[in-house]
């Protein structure tokens, strides 16, 4: 098909999503190399995205523009390409994170420099979704959420807690300081690691790079902010029984991931090659099926809403602070930052993708579990769970 053609046909695909070609609208898009169109029509998201890295196209308000597209549900009337078809059928068929693959995965992104994750995340560098409840800055938003878990945890002084996928340690840093637990933390990417000691120092925290297979100790409680997107669906069941080996019979587990409305084998095609090789996004149903016979679930909440102004804070930083990264990384590569970060702003605001927190016991707690995020006066102080 030739581009007259392909032209023809994406111009009329993003007008059903509201979208003119070179429209004066901030979320319309401005084409500056007709090859786009079959690019964006041949490989779908993989195209699209790339043809955006390239400078084929370009739009002022990037995630309004996903955002109408998702709303729209234009990727369900854009047939699968034969590349994407095969993709899924590996998918499905192999392991894609089994231990030496996974390390590999990981340390593609979370080993991407430290410096970009300082200039782009708040001081604590949390890298997974704020709380914004009574929260004016991406610093206080994040003490929030790590405030929240710690709550819903319902930790204690001198309890020892688990952080699976730990990062730079600031959950276990925030735990040690704020509620006098000592915390174990595991993760697969040494960039995290080394400079995770740096910030843990004095502290009772000990974070090690090890894959969470290779757990076998008992702790009085668990955490996982952002890591199961990783784990992959053919590792649910082993990844929980690793965490039920691993609690103490009274004990709770937090399990903090983002979610999905519809299953998949695989994240968006751009997403895998470029931003998180390997990841898979959890439905409700696979959770259930991987917690089933292992935990009780105690408590489910979503606060994706929260994910898309995270999303957009990150952005903000990136944006402002470039001038720092720009000797290290070239613009290609920001364009690919800010196509992630604004792409996926986009498709938690159409709620396409939620973020849930999960509270896990293995037997269940003998009267219940008590919980609400119902913000009290003081700012940082939520019902249901009592602050030692």
């Amino acid at each position: 098909m030739n581009n007259e053609k392909s032209k023809g046909i994406v111009t009329r695909l993003l007008s059903a999503a509201g979208i003119t070609v070179n429209g004066s609208n901030p979320w319309d898009i401005r084409v500056y190399n007709e090859d786009f169109y079959s690019r964006a029509l041949y490989n779908g998201s993989l195209g699209l995205g790339e043809s955006y890295m390239d400078g084929y196209w370009d739009c002022l308000r990037l995630d309004e523009f996903f955002y109408k597209l998702l709303r729209s549900n234009l990727d369900k009337s854009v047939r699968k390409s034969i590349r994407l078809k095969m993709d899924i059928l590996l998918a499905r068929m192999f392991n894609f994170q089994r231990p030496a693959r996974a390390t590999r995965n990981g340390q593609r992104h979370y080993d991407a420099g430290n410096d970009l994750f300082l200039n782009m995340l708040d001081k604590r560098l949390v890298y997974t979704c704020a709380f914004w409840d009574n929260a004016a800055t991406l610093d206080q938003a994040q003490e929030n959420k790590l405030d929240l878990s710690c709550r819903k945890l319902q930790l204690k002084p001198g309890m020892h807690v688990l952080d699976i996928g730990c990062g730079w340690g600031s959950f276990a840093k925030y735990a040690a300081e704020k509620y006098g637990v000592s915390v174990t933390g595991v993760t697969i990417s040494k960039e995290q690691l080394a400079l995770g000691q740096q910030l843990c120092a004095g502290l009772p925290v000990t974070l090690r790079l090890q894959d969470y297979r290779l757990l076998n100790e008992k702790f009085d409680a668990i955490v996982s902010l952002g890591m199961f997107e990783h784990v992959g669906s053919h590792n649910y069941s082993e990844y929980m029984k690793v965490a039920s080996r691993c609690l103490k019979d009274n004990g709770l587990f937090l399990l903090h991931t983002i979610g999905g409305n519809e299953t998949h084998a695989f994240t968006d095609q751009w997403l895998n090659k470029y931003i998180f090789p390997g990841a898979v996004i959890p439905t409700i149903r696979q959770i259930g099926q991987a917690i089933e016979g292992i935990f009780v679930m105690e408590h489910w909440e979503n606060f994706s809403v929260n994910y898309d102004k995270t999303l957009m804070a990150w952005y903000e930083n990136i944006s402002a602070n470039w001038d720092k990264l720009r000797n290290r990384y070239d613009q290609s590569f920001f364009r690919m930052w800010k196509y992630y970060l604004l792409s996926c702003a986009a498709s938690f605001r159409a709620r396409h993708s939620q973020l849930w927190q999960i509270v896990l016991s293995k037997s269940g707690l003998p009267g219940g579990y008590r919980f609400t995020t119902a913000l009290e006066n003081n700012g940082l102080t939520y019902a249901g769970a009592i602050r030692p």
